[in-house]
């Protein structure tokens, strides 16, 4: 158990009274956790601090080569209390793309305690209307100093915590998806499946020209034949054809999403068959003209879920389910959330109570 000393701020912020226009990652909370790492000694020096302003080198390692990762989950105010969803989920997910990264490995009940003591404390800062939540950004980056292309000696991990609001103020509504077939976000043997920053660095102009054509996110192609779906912008892809649901393997090229991989379960709890195969996007236009082609909608920890209404490829454009939020999609968004907001007792091993 990490003996985590506590420093606390003597500056308050004020917290937000309207609850109804929080945004996404603009507030940050009173007081951050850090611990550091240094080869030959390990993590040491647990601490939650003021928030504030990190002093680094200029020749710190993660600019120059880029050696840092990072998560994302939620602490929700039920009517019992706090609690966190499947954050050992999360806590697994970090240990694998730390591998990948060739950095050192937090204990997984380490990564949970450093979350549920920070929320704990923040806890005046969870946030109780509808829909919103307290977002937690656990990452860890590069701390050595010097020029060389090398893993580092040094590290920091860190969690800042921003109450945010209800990702769909004015309702759930279908998003419009651009298919992507010049860039790639990701290949085999590369880093698709670690969550670092990288691979969203490599999104951001493809997103761009996406919302310069008037669409939401961008649908990435596989990496080698740019003919299978993989995943949407920060989100996992599902697709329901002729009544089977179709999402992308996680074999090394897509992120395994915490929401993904609840969906699933839900999604074969309900009866569905989902084939977790490769899907070419061809099959996939053809099936919405066709008309068999009946619901898409994605999956990730901002949204939970984020139906598709539009998707187009080339110069071809076409229409899911009326461009309306589909009955799947929306039983999957209100099971998930009661689960997280605690109302209901179903998967109650999914969350996790701080309190």
């Amino acid at each position: 158990m990490l003996d985590i000393q506590i420093t606390q701020s003597t500056e308050k912020k004020e917290k937000p009274k309207d609850e109804s226009h929080l945004g996404f990652g603009q507030i940050f909370t009173d007081h951050m956790f850090i611990m550091d790492y240094d080869k030959g000694t390990g993590w040491h020096d647990p601490r939650i601090v003021p928030y504030g302003p990190l002093e680094l080198d200029p020749s710190t390692a993660v600019f120059h080569y880029a050696q840092e990762i990072f998560e994302g989950l939620k602490a929700y105010r039920t009517g019992k209390g706090i609690q966190l969803f499947r954050p050992d989920c999360n806590a697994e997910r970090f240990q694998n793309s730390a591998k990948r990264m060739s950095m050192p490995i937090i204990p997984k009940e380490d990564f949970l305690q450093a979350c549920c003591t920070l929320v704990r404390m923040e806890k005046d800062w969870v946030p109780s209307a509808p829909g919103t939540s307290l977002y937690l950004r656990p990452f860890m980056i590069a701390t050595g100093t010097g020029l060389g292309v090398h893993a580092s000696s040094s590290y920091r991990f860190m969690i800042i915590a921003s109450p945010s609001g209800a990702y769909y103020a004015s309702g759930l509504k279908p998003v419009k998806i651009f298919v992507e077939d010049q860039y790639i976000r990701s290949a085999p043997g590369l880093s698709g499946y670690a969550k670092c920053g990288g691979n969203y660095a490599v999104s951001i102009r493809s997103g761009e020209f996406a919302k310069e054509l008037g669409f939401d996110q961008v649908l990435w192609l596989d990496g080698v034949y740019h003919e299978y779906v993989e995943e949407v912008g920060s989100m996992n892809i599902f697709f329901k054809i002729d009544g089977k649901i179709f999402t992308a393997p996680c074999t090394g090229t897509v992120l395994p999403g915490v929401t993904r991989r609840s969906v699933i379960t839900l999604l074969r709890e309900l009866g569905y068959t989902v084939y977790e195969e490769q899907l070419s996007i061809e099959d996939v236009m053809r099936a919405g003209k066709d008309g068999r082609l009946e619901e898409v909608f994605g999956t990730g920890t901002a949204a939970v879920i984020s139906p598709v209404g539009v998707l187009r490829k080339d110069e071809v454009t076409i229409t899911i389910n009326n461009g309306e939020i589909g009955t799947l999609s929306k039983a999957m968004y209100d099971t998930l959330t009661d689960i997280q907001w605690g109302r209901t007792d179903q998967h109650s091993d999914w969350t996790m109570s701080i309190e």
